[in-house]
């Protein structure tokens, strides 16, 4: 058997970094820091949803990923010129819908080697773009993060 072209040597040496980040870690720490800043992007989201024109997408609190929250907009609020602007204007990329949530739905990532000052950067970027783009908030989202992550210990199992 033949193999046409180069193998992907630097992404074999990423993935070898990747397990070794992991494993110095620790798997159960690495779960309980991405439910810790799942739960603190979820306290944020959850303050501006007060105002009505953002909710989660996700409805019941108990099946909302550690990996992902995604924040649905009501209509006549369109989540990409929102994030458009924090990638082009601020210099913090979120997703967008995808498929049929294309145009309703803009998702914070907290998985990878991501610690607290970088998501509260990030909740941060989103709250100024979505005061810039007219979105009504309810306030002390960035706060109700910040709260949450002071009072939380890294490494612990948290229960929420």
């Amino acid at each position: 058997m033949w193999f046409c072209g180069t193998p992907p040597v630097s992404m074999l040496f990423g993935l070898r970094e990747s397990l070794t980040m992991l494993f110095e870690e620790g798997l159960p720490a690495v779960f309980a820091r991405h439910r810790r800043l799942a739960e603190a992007a979820r306290r944020a989201v959850g303050r501006w949803a007060e105002a009505g024109a953002l909710d989660f997408y996700v409805q019941e609190p108990a099946a909302r990923s550690d990996a992902v929250t995604a924040v649905a907009f009501a209509e006549g609020h369109d989540p990409d010129p929102v994030r458009l602007a924090c990638r082009d204007e601020l210099g913090v990329a979120f997703g967008g819908g995808i498929g049929p949530l294309a145009g309703r739905v803009l998702r914070i990532g907290h998985l990878g080697d991501l610690n607290e000052s970088m998501l509260l950067g990030a909740l941060g970027t989103l709250e100024i773009a979505l005061r810039r783009q007219g979105v009504p908030l309810g306030e002390g989202g960035l706060a109700a993060a910040v709260s949450f992550l002071a009072d939380a210990r890294p490494g612990s199992c948290l229960s929420l």
